[in-house]
């Protein structure tokens, strides 16, 4: 197996489930230390820490913080370097998702999406940045396809992930030469937690990718891979992971 990162340590947000922890394991298998964030999910973050360290001694770690607390935001940076002493890319995936239709938005539902889909990555890039540029580091954004198309009835979660985008391309201009910022845009992985869309909706969603399938968090994680470890020469990108969905809405 190729160990293409032995000896780098990578920052992952929301790392304890879903497509979060498929990058991890991933990115983990490939050689790489990781620092796994979790806000709540201290269960599935403690069973994941054990996977990975029954692989290979000491070569996981956790860190929980609320990424809402933009004081503590260079503290996850912070800890990340006194427990690995290094930091070569940052993946932001931690995202907030609800829907708020015109007419139902709140101050409260803004402060809570942009927070944690665009100003969290913004503060944490930059608190992590000096130490990315030493290490001629990435940072890999996990945007959404809704970025450029709107989700109907999610006004302030397409906001949000389109002024991801945006940042991911502002970045890329700002931290080169030394550092790399891309983006991953996936598209039907994983569907909601809270069992918000039923069947219907699933099927509906599934019919407009041209693969005619849902697809799985492993797809997004090769992704994010290859912009850490195979693309030296890509930055300021967004790579679709959605079956095709993106050109056939």
């Amino acid at each position: 197996m190729s160990e293409a990162l032995s000896g780098k340590v990578v920052l992952v947000t929301g790392g304890a489930k879903r497509v979060g922890a498929a990058i991890a394991r991933r990115l983990h298998s490939r050689g790489a230390s990781v620092m796994l964030h979790y806000r709540s999910s201290e269960r599935e973050a403690n069973a994941l820490r054990m996977e990975l360290n029954a692989q290979r001694e000491n070569s996981a770690a956790l860190l929980q913080a609320d990424l809402l607390d933009v004081a503590g935001l260079s503290e996850v940076v912070k800890n990340t370097l006194s427990r690995f002493e290094r930091l070569d890319a940052l993946v932001n995936n931690a995202s907030t998702f609800f829907p708020t239709p015109v007419g139902e938005m709140t101050p409260a539902n803004w402060e809570s999406l942009i927070g944690a889909n665009l100003r969290a990555p913004l503060f944490l890039s930059q608190a992590a940045a000096p130490h990315l540029r030493k290490s001629g580091g990435v940072i890999v954004n996990l945007t959404d396809i809704h970025a450029e198309r709107p989700l109907k009835n999610y006004v302030i979660y397409s906001i949000a992930k389109a002024g991801l985008a945006g940042l991911t391309r502002s970045l890329a201009r700002e931290l080169a030469p030394e550092v790399r910022v891309n983006g991953v845009a996936p598209g039907a992985i994983v569907w909601p937690e809270d069992g918000s869309w039923d069947e219907v909706t699933r099927q509906r969603i599934v019919s407009h990718t041209l693969l005619k399938r849902t697809g799985d968090p492993d797809d997004v994680a090769r992704a994010v891979y290859y912009l850490i470890a195979e693309a030296p020469y890509v930055t300021g990108q967004i790579i679709a992971v959605d079956g095709g969905r993106s050109i056939n809405l």
